[in-house]
């Protein structure tokens, strides 16, 4: 094999690209010895020029040692080398994947041939190569932890056979699950099952399972929801000890207790929730004190008074973590008996609560605050369309109080946003269900200044509390241990594509510092407010921000503006809010801070399950937009470009906020291309353009329940 020992660079880049395919080829059973022959097989290089290059890529390879020589003529894998490294798999709809590394910016991207058995959020070892201008990829040698074991799809009986297989609905599970004779669960050929995988021996293909529920029959509504709940592996119901545990507890109000709390009871006070809401996590009080100023209570339901650490109650808290909500339910934190009875802010009862005490003047600047334990009595519930209507109408009960409210909010919002707020202000889609759940009609959650109003005063006291444990009264950090709600700065990179891509609209964009970033998305995000491009720049500016996240590491609250921020005022529905009331009450009692890594661990955790939860509502809300289109089959739309992608684009009906797919293969005028920097896709011989954000007309023509997916179809004007 001399001769092809030497070669010149002209080849060079066609070598590296035959290196990529002899790679991804020997991936696929790592352990395995090759000769060239089989190698040039194995890779569809067989006439003697083709074989040539085979051989020089291979001892390119050996000298980059990427493969490793056996005896003379054999090859394998080279699995000691340094480019071995840990990290987390996702696949994408076609059957590849990438492998997120703490320590690296770029994802590896993994060929379908070389996933192994890695399933979606498995923590794998990966061998990367690279490859001279071109990102970096990989190959998965083995994996080192399964993220779940159990999965739902549907069963597909292999008649006569007595054994099938479980088809996932998500595209991005790789494999099917094989389901042997006496495993099936009662489960028959079509039903909607969740399977336990047991093993997946090596060599073969599918890994195999036994099927632990029946869910029933794909696409209706029971289902389909339950699907969700067990893709994401949320309990619905809670064990029977929790709730025995939840009933147990004492919920009298007793003298003795509330003689070691402030007593609010006789001020006025209110909550403001939705209209359907059954958990009162706040309540402001108001009342005008004698110098003139206003005493302004947030007082938050006193969770951390029945949910003592070490109980079982407290254990499956933090296992969920958060409540999820579904379109037509709600997952809860905890128990019903705490959530709508003992710790909600009810009217007219008295309840123990954690409050955030502050003396602002008409200003609405800080005179002084208090931080501690109370006992109040919420004298009316407030729906926000109630609140709403006395801001506009300045008539009806408690109408003064809601008035000042919202006056000192309205400052407090304003100098937010001078400091560096961003105000995205999305409206979020809502459905009319009818008795069965069915959604009957769509309608848009937008905010009003009854919103703004709760916002303020729960931001308030979220950054108060959390500046109040981070700095000394001398402003300097004490480094106490904390769980901060903290938010990145943006990606550079990101900021700088939009700002070009703004550009071609005659919009401009300051980057200088971190404040000139800021000001330049909200004057962008006001300036595009009613125009054609607006929820493609909208959507655009989204994507270039961080997503906000838990740890005990303060850096600051970017789109809020805020150097210290934490979650405080809901600790019905989020776990580290109830964490943030125990640090809390801590330092009021005087202790010391306690270590860091037990706090980090849980910071990562509530992250976790507040991103699974998320998708699960993300999931429900496809669902139910499907199932509503379902009834428009044929019919015509104007839509807007939401996503393009090199497959295809998304359109949205800005009506009802469904979202459906046009895939490139269906457009039959031309061949179109993708261009990642314009989000964009052109034909190449009509010069035709599909833009992000461009109105486009569509006729709906598949409602596909199980896969939560619309297809449109373009139609010409």
């Amino acid at each position: 094999m001399a001769k092809g020992k030497y070669f010149s660079d002209k080849n060079n880049h066609k070598l590296q690209e035959i290196g990529r395919l002899i790679l991804r080829f020997m991936n696929e059973k790592s352990g395995k010895i090759y000769n060239y022959k089989q190698i040039a097989e194995g890779i569809d290089y067989k006439n003697p020029r083709q074989r040539e290059l085979v051989i020089q890529s291979l001892h390119k390879l050996l000298s980059e040692k990427q493969i490793k020589e056996t005896e003379k003529g054999k090859f394998i894998i080279n699995l000691n080398i340094e480019g071995t490294l840990t990290g987390t798999i996702d696949f994408n709809q076609a059957g590849n994947a990438y492998v997120k590394v703490d320590q690296m910016d770029d994802d590896i991207f993994i060929h379908s041939k070389n996933v192994k058995d890695a399933m979606q959020g498995d923590k794998v070892l990966v061998v990367t190569y690279h490859f001279k201008g071109k990102k970096i990829e990989g190959s998965v040698l083995k994996v080192i932890e399964r993220k779940r074991d159990e999965f739902v799809g549907t069963f597909q009986l292999i008649k006569h056979k007595d054994f099938g297989f479980v088809v996932s609905d998500k595209k991005s599970m790789s494999t099917d699950i094989f389901v042997p004779r006496g495993k099936n669960g009662g489960a028959e050929d079509g039903d909607k099952v969740v399977v336990k995988m047991i093993d997946w021996r090596a060599g073969e293909k599918n890994p195999e399972g036994e099927i632990i529920k029946v869910l029933g029959a794909p696409g209706e509504h029971e289902t389909e929801i339950h699907s969700i709940l067990a893709e994401y592996g949320l309990p619905y119901d809670f064990p029977e000890e929790v709730e025995n545990e939840a009933q147990g507890i004492d919920r009298k109000i007793h003298d003795h207790e509330v003689a070691k709390r402030r007593d609010m009871r006789g001020i006025c006070t209110f909550t403001i929730d939705p209209k359907d809401a059954k958990d009162f996590d706040d309540a402001l009080s108001i009342q005008k004190l004698d110098n003139g100023n206003w005493e302004i209570g947030v007082h938050i339901a006193d969770v951390s008074h029945y949910v003592i650490p070490g109980t079982i109650l407290d254990d499956e808290a933090y296992k969920r973590a958060t409540s999820v909500y579904l379109v037509d339910r709600v997952v809860p934190m905890l128990p019903e008996v705490l959530s709508n009875d003992v710790c909600s802010l009810r009217p007219n009862e008295e309840k123990y609560t954690f409050s955030a005490v502050f003396e602002l003047n008409d200003k609405a600047e800080i005179q002084s605050q208090w931080f501690g334990r109370t006992v109040i009595y919420s004298d009316r519930k407030f729906a926000y369309e109630e609140a709403q209507q006395r801001i506009e109408t300045k008539e009806g009960d408690l109408v003064e109080e809601i008035l000042t409210l919202d006056r000192l909010a309205k400052i407090l919002r304003k100098a937010r946003i001078e400091n560096g707020a961003i105000t995205f202000d999305r409206s979020e889609v809502r459905f009319n269900l009818d008795d069965k759940g069915e959604p009957i009609g769509v309608y848009f959650k937008v905010s009003k200044d009854s919103n703004h109003l709760i916002e303020e005063f729960m931001l308030l006291a979220n950054r108060k509390v959390s500046e109040f444990v981070s700095l000394n009264k001398k402003g300097v950090p004490t480094n106490n241990t904390f769980i901060y709600r903290i938010h990145d700065d943006p990606d550079p990179a990101k900021l700088e594509a939009l700002r070009d891509f703004v550009g071609t609209f005659g919009y401009t964009m300051n980057l200088a510092n971190t404040k000139k970033v800021a000001e330049s998305l909200n004057k962008l995000l006001a300036d595009i407010q009613g125009k054609g491009e607006e929820n493609m720049i909208e959507t655009l500016a989204m994507r270039s921000m961080s997503k906000a996240i838990y740890s005990t590491d303060p850096i600051g609250h970017y789109g809020l503006g805020f150097e210290y921020y934490s979650h405080f005022t809901s600790p019905i529905r989020r776990y580290p809010d109830l964490i943030a009331h125990r640090l809390l009450q801590h330092y009021l009692d005087g202790g010391k801070s306690p270590q860091k890594q037990e706090f980090d661990e849980k910071s990562k955790h509530c992250s976790a399950m507040e991103k699974l939860a998320s998708d699960a509502e993300r999931d429900s809300i496809k669902f139910m937009q499907v199932k509503f289109m379902e009834k428009h089959l044929g019919e015509d739309f104007t839509g807007v470009i939401s996503g393009v992608a090199d497959f295809g684009f998304w359109v949205q009906i800005p009506e009802n906020g469904a979202e459906g797919l046009i895939k490139l293969r269906d457009l039959m005028d031309d061949s179109y291309t993708y261009d990642a920097k314009s989000h964009a896709v052109f034909g190449s011989k009509t010069g035709n353009k599909y833009q992000l954000g461009d109105e486009v007309t569509i006729r709906v023509m598949k409602a596909n329940l199980i896969q939560k997916q619309l297809d449109f179809k373009i139609i010409e004007s």
